[in-house]
């Protein structure tokens, strides 16, 4: 991997355990969770009697003095591992951090046990006698350090030697919010075969610590169980690992035994992801989605309901922690559509159980389902009581959760799952036959910009929603409904063309808004579906503002503000050829590569196009909409 990664991805598993160092050099600072917030660990290995650090912070009283360390001496970042090489005279050592989501396996999409695999060479041809040792404060079982007493415990385990930490105060699910960790449930740390494991005290911190001697390599597992992970409408659910009875301590037992059989699989889905980016545009957009996809999977959780209906819950990180956002399910659907569709729909399923509940009052879609992880109603607006209705995404949602449906139909070849929930679509059809060609005061997806009236993007989301309940109808063998859809689609396609055209042959951000731009991120589907209710002419005029508009870094939002989107930039790079596909991705992977730098968080979706300085989001599952080109034949 040619891109310098903002924030280098440790142990990601779920929204609470998330673990990423946001330096270049993993000994000289403190790994952190995805918030910022210090996740403190420490790695060393032992050398004919010498401790060198390889993770983790100085504990050393001298300012400066950062005690005995390996030079870092590389690094490789893939989709399920990072691989970090350091060296001193006497030994090479090779350091791989590999978190095996597997979004294709739902098994492995959900077990939260990852790995530390540590394994040396000698450098100066002399035998050496190696241990590693690796300690994990308490700050990974509580929201901050303090906050509460912590305590542990050795784990008896069939292929190695374990202990658990956690929370003295056990409250499972007793909260929510964004900028918050766990402080339930328990974190296992193990290594395979013979190791001695305890507790001590690091830097002021409660930690455990597990070491073992090397003879080439050792092995640590490190693992959370959360006991109980979503609060769903008043009942908690377990994760989906768990609903055949497994344990944790066997799934840690499990994990250990398979690691070489489940690293083979990893690196082979790794460098099919890499393949295909690269033949779909070129080896710097391979890195950057091989650099989102863990973070993707890592902002959702995996679960089961009370009827084995398959959940998987996003969290909206570090915007409001909203969960089940539907305006954050859309940008981040093209990763599901390609890899595995069932966790697509697992996301639009607590949007329509809660669309169809005496809560829900509306005819449109909702914007979300709560705040992570109590999944009991929306919480998008609530404290707007006066004015709750102009607090809603009413056009956006609605296209949003269509478009999907379509999408979903059009992947597999099968529209059971529209079939099951035509009620809920043809409500939110006539929402935007009625309210869709010319949007009124209301927020869009980038609700961050605030609410505009006559939104022609919005519009765009309108007409595509239209067009995508057209293709389910004709699909249901209603055809004479579906012809009605699609003449309503292309009459407000038309009307479109013909009031938000610019006289250079872009198109306007808002109808009243002459000669502005916006990124038309929304008209892609057309592109991918071929329904043609746009010409060529509109995709080229689009494309040469775009160039005309952009940044070193990206091209802006729109006319309004110099920030830009990651996934929106990449959705309209999709609108050309591989040529004009590369010019974009090129300049997001000079922002990407900027930021480490100037940002060092977790791929950020929003940023300053001219700086490449991040807005505020971090962390963001939106990042899933960086494989939209994956979807093109």
């Amino acid at each position: 991997m040619k891109l310098h990664a903002p924030s280098i991805p440790l142990f990601t598993v779920d929204p609470y355990f998330s673990v990423w160092y946001n330096q270049d050099v993993l000994h000289t600072r403190t790994p952190v969770h995805w918030t910022g917030a210090a996740n403190n660990m420490w790695g060393t290995v032992t050398v004919d009697g010498t401790e060198y650090r390889f993770l983790g912070r100085s504990l050393r009283p001298i300012p400066g003095d950062q005690g005995l360390t390996l030079e870092q001496t590389g690094m490789e970042i893939d989709a399920c591992s990072t691989t970090v090489y350091y060296e001193n005279a006497q030994i090479k050592l090779k350091a791989v951090f590999t978190s095996p989501m597997l979004v294709e396996d739902l098994y492995y999409a959900s077990r939260p046990v990852t790995y530390v695999k540590l394994s040396y060479e000698s450098a100066d041809g002399k035998p050496h006698a190696v241990s590693a040792k690796l300690a994990v404060s308490e700050e990974l079982v509580l929201n901050r350090a303090g906050d509460s007493r912590v305590w542990s415990e050795p784990v008896a385990l069939a292929n190695g030697d374990g202990v658990r930490m956690g929370n003295g105060k056990q409250n499972v699910l007793a909260h929510s919010g964004d900028n918050i960790r766990i402080d339930w449930g328990y974190f296992y740390l193990a290594a395979m075969g013979s190791a001695k494991t305890g507790n001590c005290v690091l830097g002021n911190l409660y930690c455990v610590y597990a070491e073992t001697e090397m003879a080439n390599d050792a092995l640590f597992a490190l693992a959370y169980d959360d006991i109980d992970s979503i609060i769903y409408f008043e009942k908690p659910l377990k994760a989906y690992w768990k609903k055949d009875g497994k344990t944790i301590t066997e799934a840690i037992d499990e994990a250990l035994s398979e690691y070489d059989t489940l690293l083979a699989r990893c690196n082979a889905f790794s460098d099919a992801m890499r393949k295909t980016a690269i033949e779909k545009g070129n080896e710097k957009y391979a890195d950057f989605v091989q650099l989102a996809y863990r973070q993707v999977m890592a902002a959702h959780k995996l679960v089961v309901d009370e009827e084995g209906n398959n959940l998987y819950i996003s969290k909206e990180c570090f915007s409001n922690g909203c969960a089940a956002t539907v305006d954050v399910t859309y940008p981040s659907a093209p990763m599901y559509l390609y890899y595995n569709p069932e966790l697509l729909k697992a996301m639009l399923r607590p949007v329509l159980r809660f669309s169809r509940s005496a809560e829900w009052t509306f005819d449109f879609a909702p914007h979300d389902v709560g705040q992570y992880p109590i999944l009991n109603g929306q919480v998008y607006g609530k404290n707007k009581v006066n004015d709750y209705a102009t607090y809603q995404m009413p056009v956006e949602e609605c296209g949003n959760m269509i478009v999907l449906f379509a999408a979903l139909g059009e992947i597999e070849k099968d529209y059971s799952f529209a079939a099951a929930n035509m009620d809920l679509l043809e409500q939110w059809s006539r929402y935007l036959i009625r309210y869709g060609e010319d949007p009124d005061y209301q927020l869009c997806t980038d609700d961050f910009a605030g609410h505009l009236s006559h939104n022609c993007n919005l519009s765009l989301k309108a007409i595509m929603g239209i067009a995508g309940y057209a293709k389910i109808l004709t699909a249901l063998d209603r055809g004479a409904e579906a012809d009605e859809m699609l003449q309503t689609a292309k009459k407000y396609a038309d009307s479109f063309l013909a009031r938000a055209a610019n006289a250079d042959g872009s198109y306007r951000l808002a109808y009243d808004r002459p000669e502005t731009f916006s990124l038309k991120y929304n008209a892609i589907w057309d592109k991918l579906w071929n329904t043609n209710l746009f010409p060529e002419s509109f995709y080229a005029g689009e494309l040469a503002r775009y160039r005309k508009e952009a940044q070193p870094y990206g091209v802006p939002l729109d006319s309004r503000e110099m920030y830009t989107k990651s996934d929106w930039m990449h959705w309209v790079s999709c609108f050309g050829g591989k040529e004009d596909f590369c010019f974009f991705n090129d300049l997001l992977f000079k922002a990407y590569s900027t930021m480490r730098t100037s940002s060092r968080v977790p791929m950020t979706d929003w940023f300053y196009a001219d700086t490449a300085v991040f807005r505020g989001f971090q962390h963001r599952t939106v990042q899933g909409g960086l494989f939209f080109r994956f979807l093109f034949a």
